[in-house]
């Protein structure tokens, strides 16, 4: 099964191509630059690197949110296009689903953590299972759902397991002097290859996904904000 999976959620722009589990290949920036400018031609140049033929390809994957209200439009409205001129299938992974993909197999709780303004982050609790047999594999378990909450509420809820916690996201710099006064059991921040968005996380992902029925149409397919942006909640405000 050949995926081309898609992030603009947060900081990060990132397009990954993968086949059967296996990574053909994959484009992350952090740059100053809108993800407007950069994810078409990043896809077009992978494209080109690995010479895709599109007619192959079998589904779409998207990080389909919470994140950037800006970033997660034109996520969406790159794979909607895609989906609609390929006639393929969307594929929508939870933005926090994918970030706490990145560190499969370890034994400690998983909390990314993602920059929503206001003292609020997204963020979920996660832990990876191992399954029985061989050869050794885990699964990705949520015990949180994503949810935009204070950093305070995240770090009380990381403390009630008992069990050293890695936190993970753009928000870790912005928060990580707050969690040192919060946190009350070990807790460390994965490293730079490992802390932000990347389309192949997804692409990963989403190969169980499709496998599961859990797709839909580019029709159908729709951001997932959890909160309002903030022009709307302007709007609704001087309405009371």
């Amino acid at each position: 099964m050949k995926i081309i999976a898609l992030d603009s959620s947060g900081l990060v722009a990132s397009v990954a191509i993968v086949e059967d589990q296996t990574l053909i290949g994959e484009y992350n920036i952090q740059y100053k630059k809108t993800h407007s400018q950069t994810l078409l031609p990043m896809l077009n140049e992978l494209r080109k690197m690995v010479e895709l033929d599109l007619d192959t390809v079998d589904a779409i994957a998207l990080a389909a949110g919470p994140g950037s209200f800006t970033g997660l439009r034109i996520g969406s409205a790159t794979a909607k296009g895609l989906g609609f001129a390929m006639e393929k299938p969307i594929i929508e992974i939870p933005t926090l689903d994918g970030l706490a993909c990145n560190l499969y197999g370890t034994d400690k709780l998983i909390c990314p953590i993602m920059d929503a303004r206001r003292n609020q982050v997204y963020t979920g609790i996660y832990e990876y299972i191992k399954k029985e047999g061989l050869p050794v594999s885990y699964e990705l378990s949520c015990i949180l759902q994503q949810c935009a909450v204070s950093i305070e509420e995240i770090a009380e809820k990381c403390n009630s397991f008992n069990r050293e916690v890695i936190f993970l996201g753009d928000g870790v710099p912005v928060f990580e002097e707050k969690l040192a006064e919060l946190m009350k059991v070990p807790y460390g921040f994965a490293p730079a290859h490992m802390n932000r968005q990347r389309a192949s996380a997804f692409g990963i992902l989403a190969e169980d996904y499709y496998k599961k029925g859990k797709f839909v149409s580019a029709a159908e397919h729709a951001p997932e904000y959890l909160r309002l942006s903030q022009a709307e909640r302007e709007k609704n405000t001087k309405r009371q």
